[in-house]
Parts: structure tokens; C-alpha cells; sequence
């Protein structure tokens, strides 16, 4: 059996993210990052030559004035990606797209068009919309509900995957000798007729080296951990500890066993900053500097509503008890994480502020320290099954620069992390077969297709 390897993704944010809204004071960070295909070039470019697996780019299609700097002015996935593939090699190209509000045979189209053009290193991390207000941009008059949202999803995956497998192998004969271009007999129709959707298919494009793009996914509840563990070739999720880390790769790895599939061709990656010094101490000292001037208290506030459906706490009292009727916003937004956080502050009776400030402390990482105890770290989580690899949030480019510079060598010197790419494609570098969908999603990749005709 190959060895067990460490996976690293990407996550650039720009000029700042959740958490983060005076990083772009940084003088190392360009004032129009976010927008600037030159800056991603040059740090896809920086984690390519250091061996990373993959590129996330995050992206949500409603904002406020409160928004995040990186949220208000950003580059549509797709369209990024789609420049960053004719300017890597070997770096997987993974975005953010909504269910909610695509239609399946675009979406399909467009991330088999990415896949051909990078040669098959596309992903798609598929989500449902959450942010309250979205709906307002697509003419519709409100938020689908969490259930719905959720049932559009399973179907319109269903329905992409079906058109990605439209082409069997061998169905473009282009042989100039006999004059075919197409085998008729190797193009499949899809004929679906679902609860939200009716596509006929087959898809206008044909299959990449990698088959199709791998699927990412990720919710903290127990239908998305479900539809994860059907669906998913890679789960994006978040761990406060090593503890917790070890709790959630154990229960996905189960409901994926449980659901029929091998629990090896899932890899979960959890996201993290990571604040790296010359001794543990001055990296500590790094991390609460960052945390004091990246973002104050009064931003925080503003921010703060947003999992609320954007509901505005700063009418009320910072110092009173924190007001839990405010969850009745979250209804159609991000409901899960809402709920999280006000069951913490009325069980701990925490004053608005104490949640806010608990909020804040929480996006303290794991991974601080000298390189040596930032790569020690990582080992126990990955030999102790909390983590398959970690998405590393680009905040600081200083801090990413010691990361690929002083802690990757030791992880390659421990043998946990690889020296050159394995593969050409994303599924081949993350370990993943090609096209595996089961349990009571269609499994369409290695089935023989109807004709077309």
C-alpha cells in the first residue's frame, strides 16, 4: 500500500478575510490584492514550488458595508482559476459555487471546461448559500430553507455528475481516414426530471484526464455531514483542537464506511492560520499581535452578524446578557453556526461582548510555535487521525513565507510530506480513484451509457 502523505491547500483571502478586516493595512499586501491576477500568479506560484496540493478559492455572492475588505471587491472563482491553470502546472484549482443559485448544466460545463483546461486539476467545493440576503440578487423574494437548500443540493450533484459521465471512452473517433468524429453509440443522454431540475443532457464537452472534477464539501450539521460522506471526495471543516479535530475525522470516516464507501477516499483538511518564529515564544507574541490590530472590537461587532442572517448587534448593549432571541434571524442563513454560538453564550452566560471576544479568541491556531514544534504539531494531528492534511490561510505573506521556507523541509524530512507531485491531476495527487459515487446517489462513472440516438 502507498504511505499515508500530508495534503497542503491554499487559501488566499487578499486584502482580508472573516476576522481579518485591517489586514490590508499589511504594506506587503497590495491594495487591490483581491482583484489582482498578478498577486494570485505570484502566490499560487509560491505554493506550487513548495509542493501543494490545491488553490481554495472562497467566495459568497452578497454582501454588506460590513463585510470583510476581501468579500466587498473579489475575483469570480471560475474566471481566477481559469487564468491561474495556463499559469501553474501541477496545483489543483479548487472554487467555491453555490447550488442555490446555478443551474446544474452550466455549472458542469464550466468546471468540466476548467478541468480540461488545466488538465484535469479542477475541484468544486459545493455549498448551499447561507448568506441571508443573497436571494435578493437572483429575483427571488427570500432565502431557501435549510432543508430545501439541502435537497437541491443532492439533486443538482446527481444531475452534474450524470453529465460529466455523457461521454464514454472512445466516443470521439476523430479518424480523418473514415471521416467519423463521433461514436453515436458512446454519447449518453441524461433525461432527468428531478424535484428542482429537468435536464436533458448530454453534456457539450468531454471527460478530463482526471474523469471528472473532485467534489469538496463542508457543514458542521448532521444532514451535511451526510451528504459529505455520500458525495464528497474531500471535506473543507474547521477544529478548535486535536481533540476535536480526532472527533469529526472519526465520524465522517464512519457515516462514508457505513454508506458503503472506503474511508480512504476522503480527505479531510481543516483550515488554519498558521504563526510561525524564530521560538515559540515570538510566535505567540506574532499571533496576539495580529489578533490586536487586524481587527478591533467594534469591527468584530459589525461582523458578527452575519452567520445571524446580518442581524445588527450593535443595537444592543454590549454588556448586557447576550440577547439569544437574536437566533430567530439565522432561520435561513448560516442556522448551525448561529446556534453554536448562542447555546455557548446562555449556557456560559456570556454578555454580548464575552461572545463577541469568545468569537475573536477562537480563531486562535493550534499550529504556533518555532518551525520544528509548527511540523511536530502537525505530525500528532496527522499520525493521531485528527487531520488527512490542512488548508493554510494566507493572511500575513511573511508568515506564509516561513511557512513554505522553514516548516515544509522538516515535514518532508519527517517523510510525511511529499517532495515533487505524484501525479498530473488533482485525484491522482490527493489519492483519490476516479469518479466513485454511491449509496443513494447514481453511480454513472463506469456504467455503459445509452445512446443518444
Amino acid at each position: 500500500m502507498t504511505k499515508r502523505q500530508l495534503k497542503l491547500g491554499l487559501v488566499p483571502t487578499g486584502v482580508g478575510g472573516p476576522g481579518d478586516s485591517n489586514r490590508w493595512l499589511d504594506t506587503d499586501i497590495p491594495l487591490d490584492a483581491s482583484i489582482s491576477i498578478d498577486w494570485y500568479i505570484d502566490i499560487v506560484r509560491q505554493a506550487e514550488a513548495a509542493k501543494f496540493d490545491l488553490v481554495f478559492i472562497v467566495d459568497s455572492q452578497f454582501i454588506t458595508a460590513n463585510s470583510p475588505p476581501h468579500y466587498l471587491n473579489r475575483l469570480e472563482p471560475l474566471t481566477l482559476l481559469s487564468a491561474l491553470a495556463v499559469a501553474t502546472r501541477h496545483i489543483g484549482l479548487v472554487g467555491t459555487l453555490t447550488t442555490s443559485y446555478n443551474d446544474p448544466f452550466n455549472l458542469a460545463r464550466r468546471f468540466a471546461s476548467l478541468d480540461l483546461i488545466s488538465k484535469g486539476r479542477a475541484g468544486w467545493n459545493v455549498v448551499t448559500s447561507g448568506d441571508a440576503g443573497t436571494a435578493s440578487n437572483f429575483s427571488l423574494p427570500e432565502h431557501f430553507d435549510y432543508d430545501t437548500r439541502y435537497r437541491r443540493a443532492v439533486e443538482f450533484l446527481d444531475v452534474a455528475r450524470g453529465l460529466w459521465s455523457s461521454w464514454w471512452e472512445g466516443a470521439l473517433v476523430r479518424d480523418r481516414t473514415t471521416g467519423q468524429f463521433l461514436d453515436p453509440e458512446k454519447l449518453r443522454r441524461l433525461d432527468h426530471s428531478g424535484e428542482f431540475f429537468q435536464v436533458a443532457g448530454p453534456l457539450n464537452i468531454q471527460r478530463s484526464p482526471q474523469g471528472e472534477p473532485v467534489v469538496f464539501q463542508a457543514s458542521d450539521r448532521d444532514q451535511g455531514r451526510d451528504f459529505g460522506a455520500a458525495i464528497a471526495d474531500a471535506i473543507f471543516t474547521h477544529a478548535a483542537t486535536f481533540e476535536q479535530g480526532q472527533v469529526f475525522y472519526a465520524d465522517l470516516k464512519g457515516r462514508a464506511a457505513r454508506q458503503g464507501r472506503n474511508p480512504d477516499h476522503i480527505v479531510i483538511l481543516p483550515g488554519f492560520f498558521v504563526y510561525v518564529g524564530d521560538s515559540d515564544e515570538q510566535a505567540k507574541e506574532i499571533e496576539r499581535h495580529y489578533r490586536t490590530v487586524d481587527q478591533s472590537f467594534d469591527q468584530a461587532l459589525a461582523e458578527f452578524g452575519r452567520p445571524f442572517g446580518w442581524h445588527d448587534f450593535r443595537r444592543y448593549d454590549p454588556d448586557a446578557p447576550f440577547p439569544a432571541e437574536a437566533l430567530e434571524h439565522a432561520k435561513s442563513s448560516f442556522y448551525t453556526q448561529a446556534k453554536k454560538i448562542t447555546d455557548v453564550a446562555v449556557e456560559r452566560g456570556y454578555s454580548l461582548r464575552e461572545a463577541v471576544e469568545q468569537i475573536r479568541s477562537g480563531r486562535g491556531s493550534p499550529f504556533v510555535g518555532s518551525p520544528e514544534t509548527v511540523a511536530n504539531e502537525i505530525e500528532r494531528w496527522f499520525e493521531g487521525r485528527a487531520l488527512d492534511g490542512l488548508n493554510v490561510h494566507l493572511g500575513h505573506p511573511a508568515q506564509f513565507r516561513r511557512f513554505v521556507e522553514q516548516v515544509v523541509p522538516i515535514l518532508q524530512d519527517k517523510g510525511l510530506f511529499r517532495r515533487d507531485y505524484e501525479g498530473a491531476t488533482l485525484r491522482a495527487n490527493l489519492g483519490l480513484p476516479i469518479g466513485e459515487v454511491v449509496g443513494p446517489y447514481r453511480r454513472r462513472i463506469g456504467m455503459q451509457p445509452d445512446p443518444i440516438y
